[in-house]
């Protein structure tokens, strides 16, 4: 167990005074008087940014999943060839300097599509300002992963014109959000913590499980234990995993698979859930569920984002380890051009 002590101790940088701030960022990006877009028909949008970014895309992804708007994930340089003049083209850079996402914008300026890009400035600023490209200045909060609900929240209002989500459903994952930081905040350093609960769980390398609709939180799960908690992490979808991925577990193996679970997976999902447990329990792996709250899609990712990123910080300090630093990227990024 820790205490806030050690807490502050390790975690040199506060982030995890930034997560206790989540809902209240959360509330006051949403209540943002940046202007909103002015596109009409919209048949297509593209989404285009790396790390904390890409997975606040992959939450957009999911709302509209459901709609007749195509929606494309960009993590990388390359636009799809199918990008015309009923595409809007999305980019995000927290630090506004992500090589691959300048590319990406660099090149829709050039195809006869809708286009808008959102930073905390940097050269995504100054480029759109220079060839006259809709830019949306959005605060930076700690690091790319400490802005997500900045970023989140000030995105669905300013697209709210052309993302097809209810007011009532973004301020119901407020109000959850809200609920959620009561149990896991660093006011609550308990035994029923229910982010250091799942902490102390973790060890050895997790393989977390989604059904449709939740990889979202699966893919921001994986990316924060790499880059809070230092560790390596796999992630598969539970009902593809049925037909290649559970196999692995007929060995002997040290990972442990945690499934995160919708309150109201889709029927078949449930049964498959319910295989895997039962196949897990025979083989005596133990395993965690996560479970969402109930309601909209978007609750459901986001509360379940700020639990699975509250764990991987309390993991991180537990190990000794402080969660700010990722030197291995900024290698990375040193080299890139």
């Amino acid at each position: 167990m820790i205490d806030s002590k050690i807490l502050e101790s390790v975690d040199s940088q506060g982030m995890h005074k930034v997560y206790d701030a989540w809902p209240s960022i959360a509330s006051e990006s949403y209540n943002t008087v940046l202007p909103q877009v002015d596109y009409d028909n919209i048949s297509h949008i593209v989404f285009a940014g790396m790390g904390g970014s890409g997975a606040i895309h992959d939450v957009f992804s999911a709302i509209l999943s459901k709609t007749n708007i195509h929606v494309s994930i960009v993590k990388g340089y390359h636009l799809p060839k199918t990008v015309d003049s009923e595409t809007l083209v999305v980019t995000s850079s927290v630090s506004g300097k992500t090589a691959e996402t300048l590319t990406a914008l660099d090149a829709a300026k050039n195809i006869n599509c809708r286009l808008i890009a959102f930073s905390d400035g940097g050269k995504m600023k100054d480029y759109c300002v220079k060839n006259n490209i809709k830019h949306r200045d959005i605060p930076l909060y700690h690091s790319p992963r400490g802005s997500f609900p900045s970023f989140l929240f000030s995105m669905l209002k300013i697209l709210q014109p052309v993302i097809p989500i209810r007011r009532e459903d973004i301020v119901e994952s407020i109000c959850n959000l809200n609920d959620l930081h009561d149990k896991i905040s660093s006011s609550n350093i308990s035994s029923d913590n229910p982010a250091i609960e799942l902490a102390e769980w973790i060890t050895n390398i997790p393989i977390i499980y989604y059904p449709w609709g939740l990889q979202g939180a699966a893919v921001r799960f994986k990316n924060s234990l790499q880059e809070n908690a230092k560790m390596h992490a796999m992630m598969e979808d539970v009902i593809e995993a049925g037909h290649n991925g559970i196999v692995a577990w007929e060995k002997d193996s040290r990972p442990r698979p945690i499934c995160i679970r919708g309150h109201d997976d889709y029927v078949k999902t449930k049964e498959r859930w319910d295989i895997m447990k039962e196949f897990f329990e025979q083989k005596q792996i133990e395993y965690k569920e996560i479970f969402s709250v109930k309601g909209g899609i978007l609750t459901k990712l986001v509360n379940l984002i700020y639990l699975l990123d509250y764990s991987t910080i309390y993991l991180a300090v537990m190990s000794g380890i402080d969660p700010s630093p990722v030197n291995a990227i900024n290698f990375i990024k040193s080299r890139t051009k």
